[in-house]
């Protein structure tokens, strides 16, 4: 498959799994973390003729799932060692098919906790044997909720296995799993939270109607190769999309609601390069591994400083190159700081090109709050001129006559309410030289806004 030499997870890991001692691991994303621990766990399964399911491996989202299922494939190619994947969002057959092999005993099942408990509701599953136990991006998997699923699954595990933890971040919670389901482990620690130093970082302080003029801007002054743009936002995925192609760029998106097809065949034919940018939620920022991927884009700050790590991680990957850039409007400038103090350096902020006008000024200790339930798509810039409350603040206690749906909505319904109230509009693309002609202030009607992560 073309490694030569092992990378530093592998070099510790591998004799540590080979002498069946439980592990605890962690490393930057980007280095090699599912082939530490498959490469040994092929050897040992190829060599064991077992005729029951000996290797379980859970992880947080269907795309890693399906991932490590086909790096089995390419690093078992000639090892008698059969996998399968157990995921949601399939087509009825597959459920048939994931109930075979749980049944028979595939060598490795790789899973994701949720339809795993599905399956193992019905009583068919049999782990009653089981030999390894792996828990991939477990960092993951907990923000994800996953904690009383993987604790119900293990304990229908046998006592006397072996268990691997892999995790990019080490949070005390990670600590406290690994502690009721490791035995006596050895512990791996390298560059926890860190992004692979190949990485060309930078973040520019922008408003949010200046985010799109700004990512043509960039799309067309910089090499973008291939380019994935994450937003906290699924709501969002689709309108950023849409003015990417106004622009005349080839782009798809990936967002949740998506099945399970749809988002493979977009992966697929971004991988294929068929499109130039992919747009999705972070999603994308785990276990997604694409070669040669020159660009990543924040267009809103993550939620989590965490969540930067895994986001820039896709590009840089296996010693390669590559640039993250960062758009921050004066809402996250504290989460720079969060950022900056998680991995250790300072990243530099470049100024807006000349015709942008100016950005807003760099203040990272003013925290400010956004509204219940974030800004919504379509909302745009409250400071502009022309703002709907033109007869001075309005009691906010005392219902208004006509109000619209979504002025209602909260947390988790308002991506969904904005998508039916007509602020998804196509965005016009940027021209720089006309930029404000025949226009007054900027008007950010139909920007994608930053909000939190859903």
């Amino acid at each position: 498959m073309g490694y030569n030499t092992p990378t530093p997870i592998q070099q510790q890991a591998i004799p540590l799994i080979l002498e069946k001692k439980d592990l605890i691991a962690c490393a930057q994303t980007g280095t090699g973390k599912t082939a530490a621990y498959l490469l040994p766990l092929i050897d040992r399964i190829s060599h064991a003729n077992a005729t029951h399911t000996s290797t379980l491996i859970l992880v947080p989202t269907r795309e890693l799932a399906k991932q490590i299922d086909e790096q089995v494939e390419g690093l078992g190619y000639f090892a008698p060692v059969s996998s399968i994947a157990i995921y949601g969002g399939n087509k009825g057959g597959e459920w048939d098919q994931q109930k075979r092999a749980l049944t028979s005993g595939a060598d490795i099942i790789i899973a994701t906790p949720g339809r795993l408990m599905s399956h193992m509701a019905l009583g068919y599953v049999k782990l009653d044997q089981l030999d390894y136990l792996v828990l991939d991006e477990a960092d993951k998997m907990l923000d994800m909720g996953f904690m009383d699923d993987i604790l119900k699954i293990v304990r229908q595990l046998p006592a006397n296995r072996q268990t691997l933890l892999f995790s990019a971040t080490m949070p005390k919670k990670i600590r406290d799993l690994a502690q009721q389901i490791l035995n006596k482990p050895e512990e791996i620690n390298l560059a926890v939270s860190k992004p692979a130093e190949k990485i060309d970082q930078r973040m520019y302080l922008t408003f949010d109607n200046q985010k799109l003029p700004l990512l043509e801007y960039i799309l067309r002054e910089l090499e973008v190769q291939n380019m994935i743009i994450f937003t906290s936002r699924k709501s969002n995925v689709a309108q950023i999309v849409r003015s990417l192609r106004k622009m005349g760029f080839e782009a798809e998106g990936i967002q949740s609601d998506m099945t399970q097809d749809e988002r493979e065949a977009a992966l697929r034919d971004f991988k294929n390069k068929k499109y130039q940018v992919l747009v999705g939620t972070d999603i994308l920022s785990r276990g997604i591994d694409i070669d040669n991927l020159s660009h990543v884009l924040n267009f809103d700050m993550p939620q989590d400083a965490e969540d930067y790590v895994h986001r820039v991680g896709r590009t840089a990957r296996a010693a390669s190159t590559g640039m993250a850039i960062t758009f921050v409007n004066e809402k996250d400038m504290y989460r720079v700081r969060k950022v900056e103090q998680l991995i250790e350096r300072e990243i530099p902020k470049l100024g807006l090109p000349e015709d942008f006008g100016p950005g807003p000024v760099y203040d990272p200790s003013k925290k400010q709050e956004r509204p219940h339930g974030g800004n919504r798509p379509g909302q745009g810039n409250k400071n502009r001129s022309g703002d709907r409350n033109k007869g001075g603040n309005r009691d906010r206690n005392k219902p208004r006559s006509g109000s619209r749906p979504e002025q209602k909505a909260t947390t988790g319904e308002a991506g969904a309410t904005a998508e039916k109230t007509g602020n998804d509009r196509p965005i016009k693309p940027f021209k720089p030289r006309n930029r404000n002609k025949g226009r007054g202030p900027a008007d950010n009607s139909a920007t994608p806004q930053s909000a939190p992560t859903e």
